[in-house]
């Protein structure tokens, strides 16, 4: 094996502008090992005045500094009059929010209405 190879990510986060919204989608484990990346990616969601969609539905783990990535998210963007949908979320994503007593908080997209 080379020293130089990385091991893949298990998990992640993206922004695209897709069809009129930005698009935060959040795949595999999402975790205090992507502090640095739901920085930056927070800070390019808000970028624009569009309107927010956190897609969740490839989430396999989330913990509490991932809950408190899509709340901060979430929270920023009602600041700047941005809606904020989360889309198809994983139940992982729906329990952990229900513990916390913030079900229903954010707005629940149940489909993959864009791509």
């Amino acid at each position: 094996m080379d020293p130089t190879d990385q091991p893949a990510p298990i998990g992640g986060i993206e922004v695209l502008p897709v069809a009129g919204r930005t698009v935060v989608r959040l795949w595999g484990e999402v975790d205090g090992a992507l502090r640095a990346e739901a920085s930056s990616s927070m800070a390019q969601a808000l970028t624009s005045t569009d309107p927010v969609v956190v897609d969740a539905g490839d989430v396999t783990f989330i913990d509490s500094s991932g809950l408190a990535f899509v709340l901060q998210l979430h929270l920023a963007a009602t600041e700047t009059g941005q809606p904020v949908t989360l889309r198809d979320p994983h139940r992982e994503v729906l329990d952990k929010l229900d513990m916390l007593g913030m079900a229903g908080v954010i707005e629940v997209e149940p489909e993959r209405a864009i791509a």
